[in-house]
């Protein structure tokens, strides 16, 4: 006999629910897209529905045509939210019906339901979440579902409820929503003229990333450092985090240094803004005014350069250098190497320079910020954006053309029909404001003239500019851009927007060429990302031809260095879940399928393909051969030297043979200096930052003390335990090596009461400045690399981080193991101590298409099941230690990978963190259940679950 529920006589077994919120695990704008596509019929009653939560359901409402599935939609008038451009949307599409309570003072709105109606039951989701972008992707919303027979009494009720709303509205025609566009245009036009905003500056505070960067300058500062450099996206907010940072500590006298005159005043009135109450005094020097006696002085570059000679060396306490990639120039280098400042600051959104020179030296090797694309839309530092990847018109074909052929691709890309469709897909997605503000990025300069020209024929202003346009021509066109009241819509062109050129108000970027750059593709999607004020998100449309690189746009959206094969398939098969905020990824299925086969076909390891990508990465470090590792630092998604290094065992090996360089392979003769290469390069990536720090300091000095190597460790992080730093001297002694590797590495250093110091080998090795150089490279890179991934974090002894990538030795080293490391290796159970490291299969098989393996497995987000070794007894003191793990206090860490290879690579393994046995059967062996201190993140888990 069934329990009753009171809920209008229905029966427990008639009714399911769930709670859906939006978080890692999915969101309500998921449930939506599948409920749409399964139903027979549904029916919306929303208060809000504003572009940025429609344009995600455009593609959805058109297949629910397409299928014959028929709609209500209800909105409403209330707080005037609901814009016109969504209903005008709404009325395209001819399966939906479309109403508007139009609501008085007195009378509110506040529904947010959604019901779906299939053969034998309805769906009804009924919460928080009205139709916006945030709503349905990022917000905290409550929404509870529940499933339903057609004859319950809960769901006639619903049905009943919503009848009546209908009748209660009116239609939205083309009349009535003329009005309401008239009526939403009078009233902020009303606000604009009247309604003025008090903003209080104590209020402005630096946000999370900001306080990061100040919070490492100050350390650097703290241990004597005198220069830093920050990273960060354009729109990120590096001007007022610099502020932020001098108020910290107060300078009497600053010189802040741009390239471009146009940016000058907004720093000096961000700075005053900040600092009202200091008594300062703030001024320009340049061309037209030279107010050299302020307290802060804000130069341009060129003015500063004919004037730096009238200062004192000493004069500004603190200098900030804005575009610092511009620092390695002969005209800053005689600005910055007169003066004499406490404090140097520089800040940039990308430092590469075309001279080829690296920045980092110039500022000590010292990065305390470094924030690229995925980290800024999960801090809202910039606007998400809305990815439509789109199978290209059918007409193009780009099977076995080279994408450098660039003549034949504009050629095959010169089609009429193609610009139709285009056209077609960029008004049935729209954009986010009134005006449309487009960049098409293309394939060459006639194709982008091409483009133009065709739009302009079909009624949508347009220009195409490239290399040749002037500055000024430049600046004119992006006016007219951003020029509300101009007709202008569309700026066609090749390269000269990747970088370095700032449109904040453009909403719309379409990608007409072949991707054959990740770093490109990053570097396009990032000119429309910049905050602008009524800007919500950004459409991108990337129309994906049958060219055979076209996965490479899956490797740029995954937003990871460090991807395989089978992470690759499961972020195209998830809508690519990993990416934060209100940011939409979705491709159409011919798109996926055609990606998802390329990504099978190609091998990421193989020799053909390190080629490709290095000769790739080579045209865009401005054709210079990239000799040092640090210039993969340069560019959002470069390539993984790591790759390169793995297989020739050094880069300065693989650049010798990808280049046939006679040079660098005579300097590989010298059987120290390569053996020093590949010891150095064998620690890559870090694991632990200690080692390299000591042997940086030891560049410069001949011995270091535990206490001396303690300090310069606490510049990278905030704190450090003595056994570890001991323990560095002892690895870098050669103490827990075996024979072999005694005799293929070069003995570099030798420890001796706790005084590390170097061989007459290391010294002799850096006499030569251009062994130096690559032994530094190497170092530095090491030192970047780790800070980028573990941040300043101290994680303790072991020293792992969760959801890292580990190999079975690191856990010797982060362990303090003291017996040869390379005994670690071959056993599921390694132990030091009472730390036991379990390093577990999910797949037995190489073949990554061979079933699970089911034993070891997770069961759910918390909790996973292991199988011991098979000669471990329960009565055993391993099996004691095991089952009872609590209780003799034997930390259980697990580290996990899905398949131990992939293209004959061996892969990495996961650490997932700490558990405790909460049930155990069997014997030899015995099966354990082990509740993980830490839930498994939704992406990861779903990667280490997910068959593709």
């Amino acid at each position: 006999m069934y329990k009753t529920n009171t809920l209008l006589g229905a029966t427990l077994m008639d009714i399911q629910k769930k709670l859906i919120v939006n978080s890692e695990k999915g969101n309500l704008l998921i449930e939506l897209i599948r409920s749409i596509s399964e139903c027979k019929s549904f029916y919306f009653s929303v208060a809000f529905i504003n572009f940025s939560g429609l344009q995600l359901l455009l593609d959805p409402l058109k297949e629910a045509g397409e299928k014959g599935i028929k709609g209500k939609i209800i909105t409403s008038t209330y707080l005037n939210f609901t814009d016109a451009k969504s209903l005008e949307k709404i009325r395209e599409f001819n399966n939906v019906e479309l109403k508007v309570f139009v609501t008085e003072k007195e009378l509110g709105f506040h529904t947010k339901a959604y019901i779906f109606e299939y053969e034998e039951s309805y769906k009804v989701i009924i919460g928080s979440s009205n139709i916006t972008q945030s709503a349905l992707k990022s917000n905290i919303e409550w929404n509870v579902e529940i499933v339903s027979k057609e004859n319950a009494g809960f769901i006639e009720e619903v049905l009943k409820e919503y009848q009546i709303l209908w009748d209660s509205s009116v239609y939205a025609d083309q009349d009535f929503i003329d009005r309401y566009e008239g009526f939403l245009k009078s009233l902020k036009k009303s606000q604009m003229t009247h309604q003025l905003i008090y903003e209080n500056r104590k209020y402005i505070v630096p946000n999370r990333i900001q306080n990061r960067a100040i919070e490492n300058l100050e350390r650097l500062r703290h241990f004597g450092e005198r220069k830093a450099l920050v990273i960060a996206a354009t729109g990120t907010g590096k001007t007022y985090m610099s502020a932020f940072d001098v108020k910290r500590f107060k300078p009497k006298k600053l010189l802040f240094i741009v390239h471009r005159e146009e940016i000058l005043r907004k720093a000096r009135d961000n700075f005053e803004m900040l600092l009202p109450n200091e008594g300062l005094t703030f001024g320009l020097l340049t061309g037209n005014q030279k107010q050299k006696h302020v307290d802060y002085v804000f130069a341009t570059i060129q003015t500063v350069s004919k004037c730096f000679h009238e200062f004192k060396k000493d004069e500004f306490d603190y200098i900030i250098i804005d575009e610092a990639h511009h620092a390695t120039s002969p005209t800053y280098q005689g600005v910055l190497n007169y003066f004499e400042p406490q404090f140097t600051l520089g800040m940039t959104a990308s430092p590469e320079r075309s001279d080829n020179h690296n920045v980092f030296e110039h500022f000590d090797n010292n990065v305390a910020l470094e924030v690229r694309l995925h980290e800024a839309l999960d801090d809202e530092l910039i606007i998400p954006f809305h990815y439509f990847g789109i199978t290209d018109f059918e007409g193009i074909d780009l099977r076995g053309v080279s994408i450098d052929d660039i003549a034949e691709v504009t050629k095959r890309l010169k089609v009429n029909e193609r610009v139709d469709f285009i056209i077609e897909k960029m008004n049935f997605y729209g954009h986010d404001g009134e005006k449309r503000k487009c960049l098409g990025f293309c394939a060459s300069i006639e194709h982008a003239t091409f483009m133009a020209a065709e739009f302009n024929k079909r009624g949508y202003l347009s220009i195409s500019l490239d290399g040749t346009d002037t500055v000024e021509q430049r600046g004119n066109y992006i006016q007219r851009l951003e020029d509300e009241n101009d007709e202008l819509q569309c700026i066609f062109t090749v390269d000269i927007f990747n970088e370095g050129v700032d449109i904040p108000s453009v909403n719309t970027v379409l990608m007409l060429r072949p991707t054959n750059s990740p770093i490109v593709f990053i570097q396009q999607l990032g000119r429309g990302l910049r905050k602008y004020k009524n800007k919500s998100f950004l459409t991108v449309l990337d129309f994906i031809g049958n060219h055979n690189k076209a996965f490479l746009i899956a490797i740029a959206l995954n937003g990871s260095r460090y991807y395989d094969k089978e992470s690759l398939k499961v972020a195209i098969s998830t809508g690519f879940a990993n990416i934060p905020g209100c940011t939409h990824i979705q491709m159409d299925k011919i798109s996926q399928e055609r990606i998802l086969e390329q990504i099978d076909k190609e091998n990421f390891n193989s020799m053909k393909y390190l080629k490709e990508e290095y000769f790739e990465f080579k045209k865009l470090n401005q054709g210079y051969i990239p000799y040092f590792l640090l210039d993969y630092l340069k560019f959002d998604a470069a390539p993984d030297p790591i790759k390169f290094i793995d297989r020739e065992k050094t880069y300065l090996q693989f650049v010798a043979k990808v280049e046939k360089d006679d040079h660098l392979k005579n300097l590989l003769h010298n059987e120290i200096f390569e053996q020093t290469l590949k010891e150095l390069s064998s620690k890559l990536p870090l694991k632990r930052i200690h080692e390299f720090v000591i042997i940086r300091y030891l560049f410069d000095h001949d011995e270091i003390s535990l206490e001396t190597a303690t300090l310069e460790i606490l510049k990278m992080v905030k704190d450090v335990d003595g056994d570890s730093v001991l323990h560095a001297f002892e690895c870098l002694n050669q103490d827990y090596y075996d024979n072999i590797q005694k005799n293929n590495k070069p003995q570099l250093f030798t420890n001796s009461s706790g005084i590390l110091k170097k061989t007459r080998a290391f010294p002799q090795l850096l006499e030569k400045k251009e062994y130096r150089d690559y032994i530094e490279d190497i170092v530095n890179y090491g030192i970047f690399r780790y800070e980028k991934e573990y941040k300043q974090e101290y994680y303790g002894v072991p020293h792992f981080k969760l959801y890292e990538q580990y190999q079975m030795t690191d856990a010797a080293l982060l362990s303090n193991y003291r017996k040869i490391h390379t005994a670690f290796r071959g056993s599921g159970l390694l132990t030091n101590g009472n730390d036991f490291f379990l390093f577990i299969d999910l797949h037995k098989e190489e073949d990554i298409k061979e079933s699970i393996n089911y034993n070891d497995q997770f069961l759910d987000e918390q909790t996973f099941q292991w199988e011991t070794p098979n000669s471990t007894a329960q009565s055993s003191e391993r099996g004691k230690n095991i089952i009872h793990n609590k209780q003799r206090g034997i930390n259980l860490h697990l580290f996990v990978r899905k398949y131990k290879e992939i293209d004959k690579k061996t892969q990495p393994y996961i650490y997932i963190g700490k558990g405790d046995t909460v049930h155990y059967e069997g014997e030899k062996p015995i099966t354990t259940q082990i509740k993980l201190e830490n839930e498994v993140p939704a992406n990861l888990y779903i990667e280490f679950t997910e068959k593709v």
